[in-house]
């Protein structure tokens, strides 16, 4: 079974990715509106309909402020952890909060879905893999720095989108303050673009067919610098720049139909700092 994919959005001004098969599709965030999120898939020719659920990465307002009306006018279950729950104050009916845990798949439809921890100054923030009978495709953004968790999973996919927020001599010589700047590059920030290259060129899968560069900084990065980097180590895998202004074409990633090898966790775990004790809801302060 293949897999249809699409950013509808990605950038610290809202993130949402679809993925689906013929039949179902979920969300991976949705921090544009709702209307905006069905123009766009009408856009595409892409099914509301075909949606059973979002899955929500973090609370920061660019990954779920369009839920709520979402998930209310299209009934969608949400699959999201207690803390980030709270965190985020989103404001759901409570039949439509799912929580879930990290390593423990989700079937929606023909899909499953696993989460797993990320480095990103959040309180509980996960990336997620989606996966058909011989199909997965990752969700890898919002991540401080490559862990073990990360190159397990990105090993294993025929496509992905994949974090390149910054360029480090744009973030350096540019107008953030030096406080900022070491947060977006502190390890629980944003990758940057030579952190996804060196990724990308030492892990690549030979069946990864699509790379979905995602998440831009608008003031830090440049989206012909970053694709001209990524075409010079292609390898026959189709290097696209996620928008933070538009849809992007819908890809369809297929195999060549061997069943997915397991997804097994590192040999020796990453061990992810504690998340602080939940406090109420202050105002994001933004790392792009």
């Amino acid at each position: 079974m293949s897999l249809y994919i699409a950013s509808l959005n990605s950038g610290s001004n809202g993130n949402c990715y679809y993925i689906g098969n013929d039949e179902d599709a979920i969300f991976v965030d949705a921090g544009i509106s709702c209307r905006e999120t069905e123009k766009r898939m009408k856009r595409l020719g892409l099914d509301m309909g075909k949606v059973k659920a979002i899955f929500v990465s973090h609370e920061h307002s660019d990954h779920i402020a369009g839920i709520p009306v979402l998930a209310k006018k299209h009934k969608l279950p949400v699959y999201i952890t207690a803390g980030t729950l709270q965190q985020g104050g989103l404001q759901l009916d409570a039949a439509q909060v799912i929580p879930f845990q990290a390593y423990s798949g989700v079937q929606i439809g023909g899909l499953s879905v696993s989460a797993f921890p990320k480095f990103h100054d959040a309180f509980d923030p996960h990336s997620f893999t989606v996966s058909s009978a011989t199909v997965r495709v990752g969700i890898f953004t919002d991540i401080g720095k490559p862990c073990a968790h990360l190159i397990n999973h990105f090993q294993q996919c025929h496509a992905a989108f994949l974090e390149t927020n910054y360029d480090e001599d744009m973030l350096m010589n540019g107008r953030y303050p030096a406080m900022l700047k070491n947060r977006i590059r502190g390890g629980h920030g944003h990758l940057s673009n030579a952190q996804a290259l060196e990724l990308f060129k030492a892990h690549r899968p030979p069946f990864m067919s699509h790379l979905l560069l995602s998440h831009l900084s608008k003031d830090n990065n440049d989206p012909a610098l970053v694709k001209a980097l990524f075409d010079q180590h292609t390898h026959n895998t189709a290097i696209i720049v996620a928008s933070r202004f538009e849809e992007t074409a819908v890809y369809h990633i297929q195999s060549s139909g061997e069943a997915l090898t397991t997804v097994k966790r590192p040999v020796e775990p990453v061990v992810l700092a504690a998340p602080p004790p939940a406090q109420p809801r202050q105002q994001q302060l933004s790392l792009f």
